[in-house]
């Protein structure tokens, strides 16, 4: 029997990709091992696999980042190979080494080629020695005014870490400043370089699957130009509206780019492609990539089944890769707000069900019951629509998220169903700025929502749970289904202010989130015992049960889906999902902040306030006093008004909840402030 022939493999990971992984080996008969950390002690990808090996501390620096513990792990579950996913250690030459040098089978390329493409700058280089397009290299100390506008990025790093646009010369050395600051927190390393900024360019790249018998797929391409934060959000295959010229030469620069590093196994080659159609080198990632799944949906292949191959030593199935079918499109589910610069949101995941059907595919590492915490990337699950052409699977993915409940945090799940629906988007006019233009109108008001219907059929329903936990769930159809209560029986049915007359209206108010709007619902409960509403016209109930409601209006059958939680209550529409929290009849005065209170907008940890900061400082509305970090992101809370700092409780390293008191600014119009340095933001 060969030596590295894989029996057990530990996946130096966590969450979506390691339970992808897993599904791999158990069809391919191979005995899977995962690490953890504290907070993810019943996470799924631990539920999911064979055997789990705790990884002391919470933190990913002490967990997850920590490849000696990893290592340990491998040898204490007997595995004999180790597959690092995608972030963490995935692009980390040491831990590579040191996974080999423990006599273990490498689930990666070799360690030479991540050494060469760690550095962004020194990558470059050799891609250009390989005839690959790049962008000309700008020394910030000379730049001027034609090199306008530049992008600045850091040498080691990725996700957007260290990325900074910058449009005015006198900009320009403190953007370096904070950019090298924030290459060297996020990746231990603060060198920055400098290349023009495309406007309008398209992040196209291509997947790459080699082996050790001289045998190189390029796998197509991948359109990922929709992006929040340098980071994506939605990627598709083929990329649209590339001419056969230019996919030819992206294939090629690929092919190329892999075999200047002796590549092995898979890895993505990204370019920018300007609006001219002209390509430039970006970088090679040494990794399976989060959009992988629509190159397999495409070309029909397991890259993770291929990976495995190719590290036991063996060849690719054929000299050619198999011809490509249909278009393939994934939107990644993010629990945060986008309408509020894209916060991170964390809490219960209450309910996760996404229809299955023919060409949907979920990837994710929750299910309904389990926790978004503040320690890891945002991301709860992956879905991917394949279908014949673009506008099938595009009009499939929309359709699918419509249709999907998803309770507990905000999500971006309208903004994805609303991005794919952009006239823009349904054109493939593509480019990494598409949010920056579009953003308020895909986060606004829309025509296809109604909130007020919506929560009046969770007021209905809220009005029978009560007698229906007694009846059990049949459901009210009709005048004649819900009879008057005898004596001696349940007590009717009361919501809202307590009526010795439960015919008379009553009413209920509730407050829609995440944008904040109050509604009040008026309905009644005449003698047949159906709720029905009260001075809403074209409205007729047909059904009602607590869980479900259906009413006629203006004409058009409506269906509900109703989910209570607490003082939250969820309503799945046909076309819309909403969330309303219920609101008390009269509303407590603790309930209130001082004004000027800055709240933490989510649980995360203090990193550093702006120099000089201090109870007593003057300080100017609208200046960062305080980065936040969570989820991987750190977030300016700002001055929300000109006048005196007059309590500071928040300090670096600190822990804060949602909704913490971090400082107090009292305002003073007529004050002079006196600027307090802006503390380092990231991308």
């Amino acid at each position: 029997m060969r030596s590295d022939v894989i029996h057990t493999l530990l996946v130096a990971n966590r969450g979506e990709i390691a339970c992808r992984i897993f599904r791999t080996c158990r069809d391919l008969g191979i005995t899977t091992v995962a690490v953890y950390s504290d907070a993810d002690a019943d996470a799924l990808h631990v539920r999911e696999a064979d055997l789990a090996v705790r990884l002391p501390g919470a933190a990913p620096a002490d967990t997850y980042l920590r490849g000696d513990l990893v290592v340990a792990a491998a040898r204490a579950a007997g595995a004999d190979a180790v597959h690092p996913g995608y972030g963490f250690l995935s692009e980390n030459a040491a831990f590579a080494a040191a996974v080999q040098d423990a006599g273990l089978v490498w689930v990666g390329p070799p360690v030479k080629a991540i050494e060469l493409m760690a550095s962004k700058t020194r990558a470059k280089e050799l891609m250009a020695g390989a005839g690959v397009p790049l962008l000309a290299p700008v020394d910030p100390a000379t730049a001027g005014p034609d090199d306008l506008p530049l992008l600045l990025k850091a040498a080691a790093g990725g996700g957007g870490r260290g990325m900074r646009i910058v449009r005015e010369l006198g900009s320009l050395p403190g953007e370096l400043l904070a950019a090298a600051a924030e290459a060297a927190s996020a990746f231990g390393d603060g060198e920055v370089f400098a290349e023009p900024y495309v406007e309008r360019g398209r992040h196209v790249e291509v997947q790459v699957m080699t082996d050790a018998h001289d045998t190189v797929w390029a796998l197509g391409t991948r359109d990922c130009s929709l992006q929040r934060r340098h980071q994506k959000v939605i990627e598709e295959a083929p990329a649209p509206g590339l001419d056969e010229a230019l996919r030819t030469r992206l294939h090629e620069a690929a092919v190329a780019a892999a075999r200047a590093v002796g590549y092995r196994g898979a890895g993505t080659v990204e370019f920018l492609v300007s609006a001219e159609g002209r390509p430039y080198f970006l970088e090679m990632n040494t990794r399976l990539q989060v959009e992988h799944p629509v190159t397999e949906a495409v070309f029909g292949l397991d890259l993770v089944a291929l990976q495995l191959r190719v590290a036991e030593g063996e060849p690719l199935p054929s000299p050619e890769p198999p011809q490509p079918s249909g278009h393939a499109v994934e939107a990644r589910l993010y629990a945060e707000d986008p309408a509020r610069d894209w916060q991170p949101q964390t809490g219960a995941l209450l309910t996760l069900e996404v229809p299955e059907g023919p060409g949907l595919r979920l990837d994710t590492g929750y299910t309904g019951g389990d926790t978004i915490g503040v320690h890891y990337d945002p991301m709860i699950a992956k879905v991917i629509a394949h279908a014949p052409t673009r506008t099938e699977a595009v009009r499939l993915l929309a359709r699918a998220l419509e249709r999907s409940r998803v309770h507990g945090p905000v999500t971006n799940r309208d903004l994805i169903v609303r991005s794919l629906r952009h006239p823009d988007f349904a054109a493939a006019r593509l480019d990494t700025g598409f949010y920056d233009r579009h953003l308020a109108e895909l986060t606004g008001p829309g025509a296809d929502r109604d909130p007020a219907t919506a929560a009046l059929a969770a007021t209905l329903a809220e009005a029978v749970r009560g007698p229906e936990a007694v009846r059990g769930p049949k459901a009210v159809r009709g005048p004649e289904a819900v009879r008057p209560t005898r004596p001696g029986g349940p007590a009717p049915a009361r919501f809202g202010a307590w009526r010795n007359v439960p015919s008379q209206p009553q009413r209920k108010r509730y407050r829609s989130e995440p944008d904040g709007t109050e509604l009040e619902v008026a309905y009644r409960t005449p003698r047949t015992g159906t709720p029905e509403p009260y001075e809403t016209t074209g409205t007729r109930v047909l059904t009602v049960t607590p869980d479900r409601v259906t009413l006629e209006v203006d004409g058009v059958t409506r269906h509900f889906a109703i989910t209570a939680h607490a003082d939250r209550v969820h309503v799945d529409a046909a076309d819309a999902s909403y969330t309303f929290t219920a609101l008390p009849r009269f509303t407590d005065p603790a309930t209130h902040t001082a004004p000027g209170s800055l709240l933490a907008p989510m649980p995360g940890t203090v990193v550093r306030l702006a120099e000089g900061l201090a109870a007593g400082v003057t300080v100017e509305a609208g200046q960062p006093l305080i980065l936040l970090e969570a989820m991987k992101m750190e977030h300016r809370i700002l001055a929300p008004a000109s006048g005196t700092l007059t309590a500071l409780h928040a300090a670096p390293g600190h822990q804060v909840e949602v909704g913490a008191l971090l400082a107090v600014v009292q305002e003073d119009p007529a004050a002079t402030p006196v600027p307090v340095p802006v503390p380092e933001e990231t991308a």
